[in-house]
Formats: structure tokens, C-alpha cells, sequence
């Protein structure tokens, strides 16, 4: 959990709530950081077709985090509203997506990259998965 502190920091937003680290990935497999911003077209078509797969999911699959490229808090809250899942805190954000971009190679968004809960990567491309309906795999535990 250590690795994924440093990456995620301590808390994590499940909407207006913050919620630790450790509570939010507690018997979860791996995590997909979903790498986009309202203002970004491509992501707000991807959005809505990664909402579909999340509320599928079994309980013990796997966590999204959103990893915002929004200018404002603004824009990050709104955006974040139409999102299910976990969300990198606004007072983390700036300190944390740099790293987590450069570790992980974003170079656009929208992005979705799964990992491990140790930070190894499953899957740089989690986006053509979901996109194409087939089913990120995360190992069992």
C-alpha cells in the first residue's frame, strides 16, 4: 500500500466524500487511473461508455480513479459529478498527476491504465478495451 500512497495519496474523493486510500481499495484487485478533463471532447464521449463497464463490475474487481486535467476546481468538480468512482483530491492533484503521468506514459487523454495494487501495469491501453467490449483482466488474488 505504500507504493500506491505515493502514487494516490493518503485520501481519495468518492464524490463529495474523502475516503482513505485504504478503505477505497480494501479487497480490490487493481486500479484503472482514468486520465481526463471536462474540456476534452474524445473524454467526454468515453466517459459515459466507462460508466457502462464500472457498474458492471463485481465488487472485488477493481477500482477506477480519475486523474483530472481540468484548469479549475471548478471544472474538476463538475466534471467529477458525472463520474461513479474515485477521484485524485483537488489539493493532491497538482503535486500528484505529474508523477503519475510521466510513470505511466500519458502523452493525451483520454487515458485509462490499469495497475496493480503494487503500481505494476496490467494494461496501457485500457481504453481500446473498453472501447472495443472486451474486459480488462486483473490478476485474482
Amino acid at each position: 500500500m505504500a507504493e500506491l500512497k505515493a502514487l494516490l495519496g493518503d485520501t481519495l474523493m468518492k464524490g463529495t466524500e474523502k475516503v482513505s486510500i485504504e478503505k477505497a481499495l480494501e479487497g480490490k484487485t487493481g486500479i484503472c487511473l482514468y486520465f481526463s478533463a471536462h474540456w476534452c471532447p474524445p473524454c467526454r464521449g468515453f466517459t459515459p461508455k466507462l460508466s457502462e463497464v464500472y457498474k458492471k463490475k463485481t465488487e472485488e474487481e477493481f477500482e477506477i480513479v480519475f486523474v483530472s486535467s481540468d484548469r479549475s476546481e471548478g471544472d474538476f468538480t463538475a466534471y467529477y459529478s458525472e463520474m461513479p468512482w474515485y477521484a485524485l483530491t483537488w489539493e493532491n492533484l497538482g503535486k500528484l498527476k505529474d508523477a503519475l503521468s510521466t510513470k505511466y506514459a500519458v502523452t493525451g487523454i483520454p487515458k485509462l491504465v490499469a495497475i496493480t495494487l503494487d503500481g505494476t501495469v496490467i494494461d496501457m491501453d485500457g481504453r481500446g478495451h473498453v472501447a472495443g467490449k472486451n474486459n480488462l483482466k486483473f490478476p485474482n488474488k
